[in-house]
């Protein structure tokens, strides 16, 4: 029976940006041409080795390797089980799996398209999809995750725990396997994970993490059946290598199937399972011969752990599991927040004081070892210190100034006109072709960012700035009428793709100077952080979209993030609701509506990327995220002009699922991408009506 000493505690995974984006810089550099491969990978070993020695020195017992990645950690496994589209075959015979053709399958090469990247289930990021066909026959061309080990422990000595993707996980989460085929696509990794496994076991590894949070989502009639008998070839594999299965992100249903599986231990999310997992174990015990890695930090919000309760939860499960095996870890990898509120130059106050990144995370798991260790007496300067801290956030003012809810009486549309009536007083308004050519959005240019950069550093002027917009938006509003554009956008002025700009302009955000984390490849975001209550302070845009609309001699749409966008890209208050928090953003994109109809636009665009990104892992539970979802958007765009047109754009993933919800929601156009479906041209545009007073049309763009 493995066993490990009280108050031990684990990383599961650590941000690999480092604090000051070294490793964008890096990569960007190599890119560019900047940096040689050889130079690359000594930047990289420097950034890793970086991080192990701040994990060593926070305390943590069981750090992790293999969590760090060039680009994307999905990737660095379809590479290293040989799962290479055949596009890239050519690339693959000539660099023999190196840098050149991992890059290709991130970002594409010489006109053959990169792999495509979906969302890491409910988080910011966004991984690489593994790509099978029926020719696939996956094989250990590489094992990076013995080389980590193997650099860890030459280098400073550290025996540390590999992590690696599940093969549950890793196939349900590709392209290409129906789900009649998953356990067939399963059973061929095995012997790619038994050789993984075996070399981890011959380089002196005792412990290995298989991450599979897909069992926290909605698991196929017969799945625990395969994950028992696959985690037992795999245990043959490799008998003297401690497996622990992982688990984030959401409860897992069936408990008792999971700690019936041949593993030494399995890690649960004790912060997302909305107090499931406790109760599944004070009911029914947890099996003798297995460690409980206890996720009692959230690893994916900024908020700092009140303490009090975290030890709590973390006694009643030693008292279940004993001292003796259970080790304190966070809820999932600390990738999903920055790394550290130590140097953030915009934070300050009690609004730093309540954050917690990635390094802030690791000493919250610190001070609970040293409770259950050494007594609560120990800790009692910090337990009092998270005490104070919990009732000066209840106390503050800026967190109760506003209706929980803000689910306003005025938002209701009242007076209304029928859809009919709606679509002709449009069509009186902007005169518009049955099929109009538009643009979604544009792309933000280097010169645009860098300006609202120079502002809001302070560098520039708002007068500055307004005479460089209104070059900017002439500009890009000529560009698209000699385009022959039937609806002109303002030059990616509009806040598409850009929700920490507009939460800048509302009270109630945190923005901070340095909390970047990895969204995607290389591209790293700052996430707002909603602290308080939200309130509308000024109009964001009204002035260059009046000044768009007085020089075009056509219709000028304003694109605004949507409330749902907003709430699902931003790290989230836990002191209410999700739903609370989306009507408080609604209300403020109300108001920026009624600004926008008072400069002259009359088609209004809101981006929601993320409405399918927020949709929980529990496909049980989409019914009532989706009615309050709509409620939403109702309350957003409800107090709109019969004669404005509602615009909503879903993009970035799959909503066909999810038609019939969209259906009701209160848009007059729906922007829709449906991924791999075959146009004539690329870009080209299908547009078809729903029928029926509803008068939604869905404007389906082919990726």
């Amino acid at each position: 029976m493995p066993t490990i000493d009280c108050g031990t505690f684990a990383s599961l995974g650590y941000p690999r940006i480092g604090e000051r984006l070294e490793w964008k810089m890096a990569l960007e550099q190599y890119e560019r041409g900047e940096l040689r491969e050889d130079e690359l990978a000594v930047r990289m070993k420097a950034l890793r080795l970086a991080n192990w020695r701040k994990q060593i020195k926070a305390g943590v017992r069981w750090i992790p390797s293999g969590d760090f990645s060039l680009y994307d950690t999905m990737l660095d496994h379809s590479l290293a089980f040989g799962i290479i589209p055949e596009r890239f075959e050519p690339l693959r015979e000539r660099d023999a799996g190196g840098m050149p053709l991992y890059f290709a399958m991130a970002r594409g090469v010489d006109g053959v398209p990169a792999c495509k990247t979906a969302q890491w289930f409910d988080t910011f990021y966004h991984y690489v999809v593994p790509e099978w066909t029926a020719r696939t026959r996956p094989k250990l061309l590489a094992n990076p995750w013995r080389d980590a080990f193997e650099e860890a422990r030459g280098e400073l000595g550290l025996a540390t725990r590999p992590v690696v993707i599940g093969p549950f996980t890793f196939v349900r989460l590709s392209k290409g396997v129906r789900s009649a085929c998953v356990p067939h696509a399963v059973w061929t990794l095995v012997p790619v994970y038994a050789q993984l496994l075996g070399e981890l076991e011959a380089a002196g590894a005792e412990w290995v993490q298989l991450d599979e949070p897909a069992l926290a989502g909605d698991l196929e009639a017969g799945d625990w059946k395969l994950l028992q008998e696959v985690y037992a070839a795999l245990r043959q594999a490799a008998p003297k290598l401690n497996v622990m299965l992982q688990t984030y992100f959401d409860a897992v249903d069936n408990v008792g199937a999971l700690l019936e599986m041949p593993v030494a231990g399995v890690g649960l999310d004790f912060v997302h399972d909305r107090g499931r997992h406790a109760r599944e174990l004070a009911a029914n015990g947890f099996p003798e011969d297995k460690i409980l890695g206890a996720g009692v930090v959230d690893g994916r919000n900024v908020w700092r752990t009140d303490l009090s309760a975290a030890l709590r939860l973390t006694e009643t499960l030693a008292g279940i599991v004993g001292e003796e095996r259970l080790v304190l870890q966070p809820s999932c990898s600390l990738q999903h927040v920055p790394v550290t509120v130590r140097g953030d130059e915009r934070l300050h106050g009690l609004g730093k004081l309540a954050l917690a990144f990635a390094d802030e995370k690791l000493k919250e798991l610190a001070v609970l070892g040293t409770a259950i260790r050494e007594g609560r007496q120990a800790v009692k300067l910090d337990l009092a210190d998270s005490a104070v801290l919990a009732d000066a956030l209840r106390r503050c003012p800026e967190r109760n100034g506003l209706s929980a809810g803000s689910r306003a009486a005025d938002a209701a549309p009242s007076g209304k006109a029928t859809a009919a009536r709606q679509r002709k007083l449009r069509q009186a308004r902007l005169a518009l072709p049955p099929l109009s050519a538009a643009a979604g959005g544009l792309t933000q240019s280097r010169e645009l960012r860098l300006a609202r950069k120079r502002w809001r550093s302070g560098e520039w002027s708002r007068e500055q700035y307004l005479v460089f917009m209104r070059s900017h938006v002439a500009e890009w509003v000529g560009r698209q009428e000699k385009l022959g554009q039937d609806v002109l956008e303002l030059g990616g002025a509009g806040m598409h793709g850009t929700e920490e700009y507009f939460a800048e302009q509302l009270d109630g955000f945190l923005i901070t100077g340095r909390g970047w984390v990895q969204s995607c490849g290389t591209h790293c975001v700052k996430p707002p952080i909603l602290f308080g209550d939200i309130a509308y302070r000024t109009p964001v845009l009204a002035e260059e979209a009046a000044y768009a609309a007085s020089i075009a001699d056509r219709p000028v749409k304003a694109i605004l993030p949507g409330p749902l966008t907003l709430l699902n890209r931003s790290y989230v208050r836990t002191d209410i609701s999700s739903q609370d928090a989306a009507g408080q953003l609604a209300a403020a994109i109300r108001m920026e509506i009624r600004a926008l109809e008072a400069a002259g636009i009359g088609v209004l665009q809101l981006d929601e990327p993320a409405l399918r990104e927020g949709a929980p892992l529990k496909k049980r539970e989409w019914d009532g995220y989706l009615q309050w979802a709509g409620e939403t958007l109702q309350l957003a765009t409800g107090q709109a002009a019969d004669d404005t047109q509602i615009e909503l754009r879903l993009c970035f993933s799959d909503e066909t699922e999810m038609l019939d919800a969209l259906k009701a929601m209160d848009a007059d156009l729906i922007w829709l991408d449906v991924p791999d479906r075959p146009a004539c041209m690329p870009g080209a545009l299908a547009e078809t009506s729903a029928g029926g007073e509803a008068a939604h049309e869905f404007r389906l763009a082919a990726k």
